[in-house]
């Protein structure tokens, strides 16, 4: 009988660090207590990051952590530290940066060596047990570096003082590099540079499949959302065309849960066919943002479909009861990946008796499988041509359909679930909250308004370092929030905060905003006043303060606080916020126009702040109806305020007296028209002006 080890993990809340609290391993939390014994011993720290739900993360558990003699070997000669990359995402970027310099690449699990103060020489990812597909044996390496140590320390201490030097000053070599753009007095962009936005992002374009690229496949949400927004300004069809067409791909994609809803991380092939099996609860949000946006655009029912099925599935899986958002279901159940959502065609049969054939035919279910020798459900056929082919009436499919899939949703909770991270993380939840909020007041779902409403205040008296206090934490379990919150977490929270005061015009939720603005400022900015660091300035664990500003799985909290910037300057007139936010965006002008794939969320911002803003006042008494109609439209650069009557605290607001029922107030480029007093002639009037033109 193998002996049952358990170790200091066992006091922690993540559901990762939990799940290795029984390893043999000798693992610390990161933490002075472990950080201090490597000094106090001269070890080599060896950092082992990864997250609840990765796949490969729980293959080397079991191959090597699992593992007695190897675990002996980790203890003997390093202080283990296990890092959850969703708890501590600063970490998480330092040392991945290291390791993609190292190796030239990088992943999870991340695996990196430091030396006592924190600083790292050497690192991977995934190490197999024995050396196999190039890689050298986790024990190989172990062995490796302990040798390293003891002979040549100098040596290895000299590189990585090396390496860290390098992490600080790449910190800022990409805004050096752009930092020519700030001296001239052009507008930010220019139509030509729109055009070559467009232009390298339809590089890359799979016109069959939709997406960008070639597998492993992600949603690339902030891109999906710049052509749209391009299509907006400019009339280009063909942007419009991609950009549904990857929607669609992933929607009818096995990367979509077609039985309980839900996205998972990314495709491992070209066609959406075989996802990689979690499901995370930021790229639902971002699902639900775009979903908004082709609704907006095309008024298709299969995009409301869409959005309630993902928030159904959100609310059903991922909603604890106070009102916060879990953070992900995993891939694996019973230690397999994927098992808990693929089929056999004879368990589809068992289930369904006499409609599985239909069933079977439209997802693409057979008898040898589309994914190792079982099926994913999938969809081949557009709804419409199905029908057409099997001359079936519209109708009575759906129905027949729908009442499949509910058999197989019953079917599937007699099944292992996968495992469920049930931290709440803030800048996650924001993410959702600001996506429901939005399809509240784009679908008219007074049921999503309060769903954003409770979210909200859950965060608010949960994450709060001191009640009523700006000083928030990043994660949140069993009563107790944990962490300094970092730049996404106040970026995403002030950018839900907007979105917030526009679905339901409650001031309370503008306030915040503003409050959470100056706090940002005062607490992350870099030195010169433009960028934003992850971390805040009372922040002291980590070797170097980081300035993230691509856009990656999650949006860049600089990109989102460029645009928060815009926004909240207008609505309480600080011009200095705009500079600021200008001065940002012309900072990456070059790369931005070089890589819009890496910077979608810079990208649509230099789109709309190209055309520029769309300030709107509304006062009178019909104002909740009216701006509900206003805000039906897809308008990317769109500011809007609203109140019954004149209010001298807000700019736009102000000297403007109220009046039966209402009137409109449209500026744009330091340029007011006269009011509108029907909503549809404002409409008409910005989509007939909000365009790019040569």
């Amino acid at each position: 009988m193998q002996h049952k080890f358990t170790n200091r993990l066992i006091n922690e809340s993540s559901p990762y660090l939990l799940q290795h609290a029984h390893n043999p391993v000798d693992w610390y939390a990161w933490g002075e207590d472990a950080l201090a014994k490597a000094r106090t011993e001269n070890k080599v720290i060896l950092v082992s990051i990864g997250y609840s739900a990765c796949h490969w993360c729980h293959v080397m558990e079991r191959e090597s952590f699992e593992n007695e003699s190897v675990a002996q070997l980790m203890n003997n000669y390093f202080i283990n530290i296990k890092i959850d990359r969703e708890e501590r995402p600063d970490l998480d970027h330092i040392y991945m940066d290291a390791v993609q310099v190292i190796s030239g690449s990088g992943g999870w699990p991340l695996n990196v060596f430091l030396t006592p103060d924190a600083k790292p020489f050497f690192g991977g990812t995934y190490f197999p047990p024995v050396k196999a597909f190039n890689r050298s044996s986790w024990t190989d390496v172990l062995q490796g570096i302990q040798t390293a140590w003891k002979d040549r320390r100098n040596e290895i201490e000299s590189q990585a003082e090396n390496l860290t030097d390098h992490l600080k000053q790449s910190n800022n070599l990409i805004l050096k590099e752009s930092s020519n753009a700030l001296n001239d007095e052009n507008p930010i962009l220019s139509t030509e540079q729109c055009d070559a936005m467009f232009a390298a992002i339809m590089k890359t374009a799979d016109t069959q499949w939709g997406g960008f690229g070639h597998a492993p496949k992600f949603p690339q949400t902030f891109t999906i959302q710049f052509l749209l927004q391009y299509h907006y300004f400019t009339g280009n069809e063909q942007a419009l065309q991609h950009a549904l067409l990857s929607i669609d791909k992933m929607l009818t994609g096995g990367i979509y849960d077609h039985v309980g809803g839900g996205l998972a991380r990314y495709s491992t092939d070209n066609e959406w066919l075989a996802p990689h099996f979690e499901k995370m609860l930021y790229d639902n949000a971002l699902l639900i943002n775009i979903l908004c946006d082709a609704f907006q655009i095309t008024a298709e029912r299969k995009y409301e479909d869409a959005i309630h099925k993902t928030i159904s599935f959100v609310t059903d899986e991922l909603l604890d009861k106070e009102g916060g958002f879990y953070a992900a279901l995993d891939a694996d159940s019973e230690g397999e990946e994927g098992k808990y959502y693929v089929w056999s065609k004879a368990e589809i049969e068992e289930l369904l008796g006499g409609d599985a054939g239909l069933f079977c035919e439209f997802f693409d279910i057979s008898e040898e499988g589309n994914w190792e020798e079982k099926n994913i459900l999938r969809i081949l056929s557009p709804v419409d041509s199905f029908l057409t082919e099997k001359n079936i009436e519209a109708e009575h499919f759906l129905q027949t359909i729908n009442s499949c899939l509910h058999k197989i949703s019953v079917g599937r909770e007699a099944r292992v679930k996968p495992a469920l991270d049930d931290k709440i993380i803030l800048g996650w939840n924001a993410l959702m909250l600001r996506a429901v909020a939005k399809a509240g007041v784009v679908l008219k779902n007074q049921a999503y308004k309060t769903l954003a409403v409770n979210n909200f205040e859950f965060l608010i008296s949960n994450f709060s370092d001191v009640k009523g206090g700006l000083e928030l934490k990043h994660t949140y379990k069993n009563g107790f929030a944990n962490y300094p919150a970092f730049l996404d977490d106040y970026a995403y929270l002030i950018a839900a905060s907007i979105q917030l005061y526009r679905t339901t015009l409650n001031e309370v939720y503008i306030e915040s905003a503003y409050q959470y603005c100056e706090y940002l400022i005062n607490n992350f900015s870099d030195e010169e006043g433009s960028f934003f660091y992850f971390t805040n300035l009372s922040q002291k664990d980590v070797i170097v303060r980081k300035k993230e500003i691509y856009d990656g799985a999650t949006p860049s909290g600089n990109g989102i606080m460029a645009e928060n910037l815009f926004q909240l300057a207008i609505m309480f007139d600080k011009p200095d916020w705009k500079v600021r936010a200008t001065k940002m965006v012309k900072g990456l002008l070059p790369s931005v126009i070089k890589y819009p794939g890496s910077f979608g969320i810079w990208a649509s911002l230099l789109l709309q702040q190209q055309v520029g803003m769309n300030e709107i006042a509304i006062i009178g008494t019909n104002y909740m109806e009216v701006t509900s109609n206003v805000l039906l439209n897809f308008i990317p650069n769109l500011i809007v305020m609203s109140s019954a009557t004149e209010n001298m605290k807000y700019p736009l607001l102000a000297n403007k007296p109220q009046v039966e029922p209402v009137l409109i107030y449209l500026c744009k480029n330091y340029t007011c028209l006269a009011p509108f007093s029907d909503s549809r002639l404002l409409i008409e009037q910005i989509n007939n002006t909000n365009k790019i033109t040569s």
